[in-house]
């Protein structure tokens, strides 16, 4: 089997209720859930959390909450990885075989079906144990300055001083949207970010970290004029 598991605990803070708050006039959640779906990836889309009313909001949209996530495993400091796996020994020890997991966030609503198809083939295709979303810096972190104590200015790499733009390593950072991952890759805690693993490369305008209100509202006019284009496109 493969299966997406979404992980939407209760508790955020900087932006209470983000898992379930409106994002463009949907339920945050239901965007990751119509995606999964739209996908045709997985033969379940689970989702893991503690909160009753994020349970009935994954449920209206025809995603599984077979269990209620347990407090340890909901507070500020639980990991990814350990969510992931309490799902999956969850769902093993219920006789399911799953070959596949993709961890998608809740917080996802630039992601796209073809985005877990292609990361999906990438996984089939290279052996990888893992394929997550990720995206280039749009500047090169080689020029990267650090401000000392007293406001003083440095840089980082002071050898790339005057080396050229393009002649510096292309960097990339992980787009915080999906997860693709071998079970055992999950149970056994292995590193996402390892050499056993592969990126889907995002483009920068469909990349938002939506951790905090300033977020969310620059998450939102990247929305609109995403769809501004598209129409104008169609």
């Amino acid at each position: 089997m493969k299966i997406a598991i979404i992980p939407a605990r209760g508790g955020s803070k900087r932006i209470p209720r983000k898992n379930i708050k409106p994002f463009a006039g949907i339920p945050m959640i239901a965007r990751s859930i119509r995606t999964a779906q739209e996908s045709k990836c997985f033969d379940r889309i689970v989702v893991s959390t503690d909160d009753e009313e994020i349970a009935e909001v994954a449920r209206a949209e025809g995603a599984e909450v077979p269990f209620l996530r347990p407090a340890e495993l909901s507070n500020d400091h639980a990991g990814t990885t350990p969510v992931i796996a309490h799902a999956l020994t969850f769902l093993l020890e219920q006789g399911d075989d799953i070959d596949l997991a993709c961890c998608i966030y809740a917080t996802a609503p630039f992601m796209q079906a073809g985005d877990l198809q292609a990361a999906g083939n990438l996984m089939t295709a290279t052996g990888a144990d893992y394929v997550f979303s990720a995206t280039d810096f749009p500047f090169p972190i080689q020029r990267a300055i650090r401000v000392g104590p007293h406001g003083e200015v440095g840089m980082f790499h002071p050898e790339h001083m005057t080396t050229r733009s393009q002649d510096l390593e292309p960097a990339y950072h992980d787009a915080g949207q999906f997860y693709w991952g071998r079970t055992q890759a999950w149970l056994s805690s292995a590193p996402i970010f390892g050499p056993r693993s592969r990126i889907h490369l995002m483009p920068r305008a469909r990349v938002q970290d939506i951790d905090t209100p300033e977020d969310w509202r620059q998450a939102e006019a990247m929305y609109a004029a995403l769809e501004v284009i598209a129409r104008a496109e169609s």
